[in-house]
């Protein structure tokens, strides 16, 4: 989602550390390495560090490998600029568009119990939609080759976003904003990532079940997965503790936006809060499997091209509310997401006995900082290698 620039919500320039400051502040992984693997340690610390340095780069960092039981935890600079407090598993941050992987797991739920069908179109679920729209398919919704507009990218969405950063939307009615609009082509016959399909998602497992899309997080799987630090707020309100989100574009000193914008804006696309400990556990257990059944995990796993936004480690391809990225040492599944002040990458390997979360304190994608994007990918990838290392 982008934001206005330069909010009114700013930070005294004279509280701000400076990017080599920050380089500096690094602590260790939280569980030792073991002789054999301290060159690899140290290797992936020093890239840390360096996208810390970089122009543009993040306050920062956490990287968790969890594998064979065991959690290794990277980390750099701080959690709050002007302190030096480290970043912990146990902070709380945005997740932006991962949260599109949370609704995936409730909609291929819904499918196992038969309140859904990959095949249930939004003319018969959601007859107040338009018109046009009502050929689309869940599936296609789910991997992006709808034709839906993108609401997050209308003028009117966005001059309202403009004049009042924390304006309360009702997240309901967000698909209003392009309701006018045409498909932006036939359903089925190419991918574009849209932030308006997991908003149809949710409202389409709201209508079958008679739930509203919170209580079904919870449900079918915040409960689950045992994920007690994951919530889905109307407003912009962060819980303590949390992880400090910055809009750092240099020459100008970083800009605290943790709390600059309602998550009512982006509900079932982007709005969900958790952590770095709850995100581990849910990649490991929607990745894996763990929430459905075998004929629906192969069916969440037929993919197309396209790529997650911004683009993951390696190769990317798209499933249903997932992604493959096949690096050079293996695939994964997962999902990553930017949000003003956060970018994320979250995944697993196929049985779920292996995952890594990572996530920076300032947006990258390829539109404001294409060439920080390229340096984060490279680092990711490394990350996967260090995941997948026998």
């Amino acid at each position: 989602m982008p934001l206005p620039r330069r909010s009114p919500l700013r930070l005294s320039a004279a509280a701000l550390l400076t990017a080599a400051a920050l380089a500096g502040l690094m602590s260790a992984p939280a569980r030792a390495a073991d002789p054999a693997g301290s060159d690899h340690d140290r290797a992936l610390q020093r890239q840390l560090r360096q996208l810390i340095a970089a122009p543009g780069g993040p306050p920062g960092i956490i990287a968790v490998l969890r594998r064979d039981g065991r959690s290794e935890v990277h980390r750099a600079g701080v959690a709050e600029i002007g302190t030096d407090r480290p970043v912990r598993v146990s902070d709380h941050m945005r997740i932006a568009s991962t949260a599109k992987a949370f609704s995936g797991a409730v909609s291929l739920r819904l499918v196992d119990r038969g309140k859904l069908r990959l095949d249930s179109t939004i003319g018969r679920v959601l007859p107040r939609l338009p018109r046009a729209w009502h050929r689309v398919t869940l599936r296609q919704l789910l991997n992006h080759t709808s034709g839906l507009p993108d609401y997050s990218e209308d003028r009117e969405f966005l001059e309202l976003l403009a004049a009042d950063p924390r304006r309360r939307f009702d997240s309901r009615r967000l698909l209003d904003f392009v309701a006018g609009e045409p498909l932006r082509f036939r359903p089925g016959s190419r991918y574009r990532y849209s932030n308006s399909d997991n908003i149809a998602v949710a409202l389409m497992a709201e209508a079958v079940t008679g739930r509203r899309y919170e209580d079904l997080l919870a449900r079918l799987v915040y409960r689950p997965l045992g994920l007690r630090d994951t919530s889905l707020p109307q407003g912009y309100e962060l819980p303590e503790p949390y992880l400090h989100g910055y809009d750092v574009t240099p020459p100008d000193p970083p800009e605290d936006v943790s709390e600059v914008l309602s998550a009512s804006g982006v509900w079932a696309s982007g709005g969900i809060v958790s952590t770095p400990r709850d995100m581990a556990a849910f990649v490991r257990g929607y990745a894996g499997g763990r929430l459905i059944s075998a004929r629906t995990l192969r069916e969440q796993r037929r993919w197309v091209a396209g790529a997650s936004e911004p683009a993951g480690p390696g190769a990317n391809k798209a499933g249903l509310a997932i992604f493959r990225y096949a690096t050079r040492c293996g695939v994964v599944y997962g999902h990553t997401g930017n949000f003003p002040g956060y970018t994320q990458l979250i995944a697993a390997t196929a049985d779920g006995r292996r995952s890594l979360t990572f996530s920076i304190t300032t947006q990258v994608n390829r539109l404001n900082k294409p060439e920080l994007l390229e340096q984060l990918r490279d680092v990711q990838e490394d990350f996967v290698c260090e995941l997948l290392r026998r």
